[in-house]
């Protein structure tokens, strides 16, 4: 593997995402944005008057959204310049730009609520029948007024609205940190080569056969944000903070229940993962000693998680990734795999291979008028093909979201998009389970499904364990400092690992400081909620139940029409009770099964 990571300039355009798409140069970026601010004086105009008549209202909701279409296609092209080069200054400059014009729009539109509980909700049904521009806006009245309660004055959401730039410093600054300023000691290779260093290049040689290359590269990256640790832990207890906050100004009883409150989630969801999460840990214990004598370690570290269970893992190019994907969703239509297909290797929705300065981690981003971008830092290995495979299935659901929804429903919860996510990599799992019998081959894709299951079963569940207990200790007026964070997170992992893996505590307990996922408060649950809805839905489609493809295209097309829950309902899940988790940690269990059996 390279040693170095090329610079920016290095990649080949065919490769990294299709920014002119959006804009055909940073001059036009900076034009739309001097165009935006200049036209907020429209906005203002409103304020005061959307009581006057159902015309009025519904001219004021299409300049708002006209312009809030226009900020986030803005958004998205400044903010994805600066995620796969964070040492571009430029870039730097536009992201900064583009979260101040972001912000100052939504101050200038927040009288739209306020204005609106204001006229009633009896008022605005009426209009809504007498004036058909309005009557798609009835999901978004029914939810404005089941929020009632904590929408606050005009001049209090307008102060709400100026905040969001400044409240996102801490999380930005943190990004930069870790992404653009921190820098990581090089590891040598067999060869005595230095390899150098960044959290993309750390997880591809984290599936390294060479245990002390995984040992050296684990312990400089960790030792490096430990370095950092009083910085770090400063930067996520001003963004908790931040939330407690907004969580009070908003008459929430505390954050978890403002987060869910947000799409009508209640929050014994959250607790039920939680509680069934723990129940099923030793699940999880049985899979860690399996890995240890496969291994034939003494003891197994969090560092030999993704080490190789074969001698020789197959070798994925990126064309042959997206060939692989294509055919796992076949099920799904050849129109939806022709669209994906194109996005891959003709419109350029992919960022793909890691540079300096690329953000760690991968996301699919876009908006109405975009693509669904994806940043990725593809590595030619399974690992990343379910990375693809993953991120693709938030951009199919971007896709058809915004083929099928207006502008004020064309988003979706984090909650639903994570069911997206992990239905791709169910799907295409499957499908590699079944064309490539050969022993190798299925131990390697059951070791990619064990990682994931790592990830999002394993490691988001503690992580949100860990904000529960956090945001509670802010709440009672209760500090937070590194130390305390580290000792909290090597707690929870010395449970979840039960005696199985090895707890190294100040590199385990820094955990935290990996993950920009924090910066989201209780996000990071939805990747479990996701993963069992999404193994769910991909059940059904593999059992050939009667309408489940249609019903997972509905669910893709609804966007925010409708509440989340009521959306996945529909499409054959429901997460409001534990059984959706407890049948994806059988799934779960099969592969710990199938693997055992294989490894003899």
């Amino acid at each position: 593997m390279p040693t170095t990571l090329p610079a920016r300039s290095e990649i080949s355009k065919d490769f990294t995402w299709n920014a002119e798409s959006v804009f055909a140069n940073p001059q036009a970026f900076e034009a739309e944005v001097d165009s935006i601010l200049a036209a907020l004086p429209q906005v203002k105009a409103y304020q005061g008057r959307l009581a006057e008549s159902p015309s009025t209202l519904v001219d004021a909701f299409i300049l708002i959204e006209s312009l809030m279409a226009r900020a986030s296609q803005a958004y998205v092209y400044a903010g994805f310049a600066y995620s796969v080069d964070t040492g571009d200054q430029s870039a730097a400059a536009m992201s900064s730009k583009a979260q101040g014009m972001y912000g100052q729009l939504l101050a200038a539109s927040s009288f739209l609520n306020p204005e609106l509980i204001a006229i009633g909700q009896e008022t605005l049904v009426e209009w809504a029948l007498s004036e058909p521009r309005l009557a798609r806006y009835g999901q978004y009245f029914a939810n404005l007024f089941r929020k009632q309660a904590h929408v606050r004055s005009a001049e209090v959401e307008e102060v709400l609205g100026m905040l969001s730039d400044p409240f996102g410093g801490a999380g930005s600054a943190a990004s930069l940190l870790t992404n653009a300023d921190m820098r990581i000691p090089p590891v040598a290779d067999s060869q005595g080569q230095p390899i150098e260093l960044n959290e993309a290049i750390i997880w591809r040689l984290m599936s390294e056969e060479d245990r002390g290359l995984r040992q050296r590269s684990w312990d400089n990256y960790h030792n490096t944000l430990l370095g950092f640790k009083n910085t770090l832990a400063e930067h996520l207890s001003t963004s908790i903070k931040q939330s407690v906050f907004q969580s009070r100004v908003r008459k929430h009883e505390n954050v978890l229940e403002m987060k869910l409150h947000e799409h009508n989630i209640p929050v014994s969801v959250f607790h039920n993962l939680l509680d069934t999460f723990k129940k099923n840990l030793p699940i999880w214990h049985r899979y860690f000693e399996i890995r240890r004598k496969a291994l034939g370690v003494d003891t197994l570290e969090p560092y030999d998680l993704w080490a190789p269970l074969v001698k020789d893992r197959v070798k994925i190019p990126y064309h042959q990734a997206v060939e692989w994907i294509s055919e796992g969703l076949l099920p799904m239509g050849k129109d939806y795999v022709a669209i994906l297909r194109n996005g891959c290797l003709e419109d350029r929705w992919v960022d793909v291979y890691p540079n300096k300065g690329k953000r760690s981690g991968a996301f699919s981003w876009g908006s109405q008028g975009t693509h669904p971008f994806i940043m990725i830092s593809y590595t030619d290995e399974i690992f990343s093909l379910s990375t693809l495979a993953h991120e693709l299935g938030h951009s199919m659901h971007s896709y058809l979201t915004w083929q099928n929804q207006p502008f004020v429903y064309a988003d979706y919860s984090l909650f639903a998009a994570e069911v997206a996510s992990n239905f791709h990599q169910a799907m295409v799992r499957a499908h590699l389970l079944k064309a490539h019998p050969e022993r190798d081959f299925q131990i390697s894709v059951i070791e990619e499904a064990m990682a994931n299951f790592y990830r999002y079963f394993f490691i988001m569940p503690t992580l949100a364990r860990f904000e529960l207990e956090t945001h509670t200790r802010v709440e009672q007026g209760q500090p937070l400092t590194a130390d305390s964070l580290i000792t909290l997170m090597a707690d929870l992992f010395s449970e979840g690992y039960g005696d199985k893996v090895h707890v190294d505590r100040e590199q385990v307990g820094i955990t935290w400081a990996r993950f920009g996922h924090l910066y989201s408060d209780y996000y990071v649950y939805a990747y479990a909620t996701g993963i069992a809805g999404a193994n769910a839905l991909a059940g059904r489609i593999q059992r050939g139940e009667p309408n489940a493809v249609e019903d997972y295209l509905g669910f893709l097309k609804a966007g925010c029409s409708d509440y989340p829950l009521d959306v996945l309902k529909r499409a054959g899940v429901d997460l409001t009770t534990p059984q959706p988790v407890e049948a994806a940690f059988a799934v779960m269990a099969d592969y710990v099964d199938r693997l055992e059996k294989l490894l003899g």
